[in-house]
């Protein structure tokens, strides 16, 4: 068995791959990098082969999906450690070991991410990674570097490794047999949150997640969806609520969810009036969705949990934001 693999999920990305898989290559040694190309058409397998015949490749003939395409491959790749990465990421010399590393000394830590930068401004954190995730008190993600919009530059200061509620998906580092007794990453998320709530089951099972910042990467960001689309709206607002749903404690969750619809109306004439109709549709369509499949998610509910001391801002991070003007993570009060 391998100690770890490099797993890239493709689909019709060769110009991904053309700019970014030479550093991965490069910098992943003595590691197996393996792409996992989802039914692409673009020529991306042909290319491979061609140009970097040490990488692996698992080929499905059709578009499983982010979430499945994972979960399919996970399950014919023997290593004990996999590192979920995208294609748009470019990592750097020496970013596997830290993170690796500590996987191997603590065996309580079943995921882990490094610091992710931006491609596009390597001097700022990313978006949907920064330097490590949480959520607040009703389930709403930011990060050590960005809360909402608000997103810092990196001046070192976010640069202590410590746990974390979750991590990018990415570049997540993940115990594979944790990934698989688990579940994986849940298919009906289609993008967006799916690794909250794969993390959400981590620490629920007994496990931790951590950032290492000693670790670097750079990534471009965007590539599913593009914010001003509604359907992101319509992911991003269904997956929150299924999210909550799927694994807030049943106590919590009598008053969290009724709160969270209310604030989500809210959303609505917000995105309505600053992005158009469509983003205030995407939101009744998103809530529509959940009650035609409440029972389902509910269900999905059916597992044993624990407490655990998952790192949670316990306040609510709108109000901290828009309210009290805190607009850094390192405004925030969060114990960890």
């Amino acid at each position: 068995m391998n100690t770890l693999s490099v797993v890239l999920l493709n689909f019709n990305g060769r110009n991904h791959l053309e700019s970014f898989l030479p550093s991965v290559v490069e910098y992943s040694a003595p590691h197996k990098v393996i792409v996992v190309d989802n039914g692409s058409s673009d020529e991306s397998i042909e290319f491979i082969a061609s140009n970097y015949p040490q990488v692996s490749i698992i080929a499905f003939e059709e578009n499983l999906g982010f979430c499945g395409g994972y979960n399919k491959a996970l399950e014919l790749i023997d290593s004990e450690y996999v590192v979920l990465l995208n294609t748009d990421v470019e990592v750097s010399k020496n970013w596997i070991a830290p993170v690796l590393d500590q996987l191997k000394a603590d065996k309580s830590i079943k995921a882990a991410q490094p610091k992710i930068l931006d491609f596009k401004a390597k001097h700022k954190f990313e978006y949907a990674g920064a330097s490590g995730g949480y959520i607040d008190s009703l389930a709403y993600p930011f990060c050590r570097g960005r809360i909402f919009q608000t997103i810092e530059k990196d001046n070192k200061q976010y640069d202590d490794s410590q746990d974390i509620f979750w991590a990018s998906g990415s570049c997540l580092f993940i115990h594979r047999e944790t990934y698989l007794e688990l579940g994986g990453l849940d298919e009906d998320f289609f993008a967006h949150m799916e690794e909250i709530d794969l993390c959400w089951r981590i620490w629920s099972s007994g496990g931790r997640v951590v950032v290492i910042p000693q670790s670097a990467v750079y990534h471009v960001g965007g590539g599913t969806l593009d914010k001003s689309k509604p359907k992101k709206t319509y992911l991003n607002f269904r997956n929150g609520l299924s999210l909550l749903i799927k694994n807030e404690p049943s106590s919590k969750l009598a008053w969290k969810l009724p709160l969270r619809i209310l604030l989500d109306w809210v959303a609505l004439l917000k995105f309505s009036l600053e992005s158009g109709p469509q983003h205030g549709v995407a939101i009744l369509k998103a809530h529509l969705h959940i009650v035609v499949h409440l029972r389902s998610i509910l269900q999905k509910r059916k597992r044993p949990k624990v407490n655990t001391n998952a790192p949670r801002y316990h306040g609510w991070v709108i109000w901290s934001y828009f309210m009290r003007g805190k607009k850094k993570f390192s405004d925030l009060k969060i114990a960890n």
